[in-house]
């Protein structure tokens, strides 16, 4: 009977909610921008979960993806990738819609695309503001008025799954900030073989 109220929740609380995400990216030296449609409709599959409680499925993002969008009911967001277990990507709703709004607003900077692993780059800016809004054990976002980090969990039912990170840029004080830290990831052996 839980189940069955805090699908009831969902549906009374998100359904119908709709939203389209700006996002950003250059090829061969062009920039291009996707638009990604959420919706917030419930599906129809409910599952036990493995540890504690029960998940539903909802529809999510509007593209063809691998993986089924979920939500627990203790609040986290997940997905599943057909791997048979609940893969947390965000700590609840609010966190999942207010990463979007961060996504979106930083469409319009410069995404990095260093020759570093993404996550050792990440973890050589500092100076970023932590937005508890936006994170949990699974995702994390760090801003200043010129970077932008979103670090994150893999989705991927691949074990452990990894760590990786989108960083962006704007204006001159931006761009140089990020790439001495790619030139400091750049400089230590271990981390050159992995991709960003």
């Amino acid at each position: 009977m839980m189940l069955v109220i805090r699908r009831e929740g969902f549906e009374q609380k998100y359904g119908g909610l709709r939203y389209q995400v700006r996002s950003s990216f250059t090829v061969e030296g062009e920039r291009r921008e996707v638009l990604r449609d959420w919706h917030y409709d419930l599906g129809q599959i409910m599952w036990t979960g493995s540890a504690n409680g029960w998940y539903f499925d909802w529809f999510g993002e509007r593209v063809s993806t691998p993986v089924r969008y979920l939500v627990h009911t203790d609040g986290r967001v997940g997905v599943h990738d057909g791997g048979g277990t609940f893969l947390e990507i965000a700590p609840s709703i609010p966190a999942l819609i207010e990463s979007h709004a961060l996504t979106d607003t930083v469409s319009t900077w410069d995404r990095t695309t260093a020759g570093v692993d993404s996550f050792a780059l990440a973890e050589q800016l500092d100076g970023l503001t932590d937005i508890p809004e936006t994170s949990g054990s699974t995702i994390r976002w760090r801003l200043s008025d010129n970077v932008a980090v979103e670090e994150f969990r893999n989705w991927s039912s691949d074990a452990p799954r990894p760590w990786r990170a989108f960083i962006w840029s704007r204006g001159e004080s931006g761009r140089r900030q990020v790439e001495e830290a790619a030139a400091r990831v750049a400089a230590t052996p271990q981390t050159m073989t992995a991709t960003g």
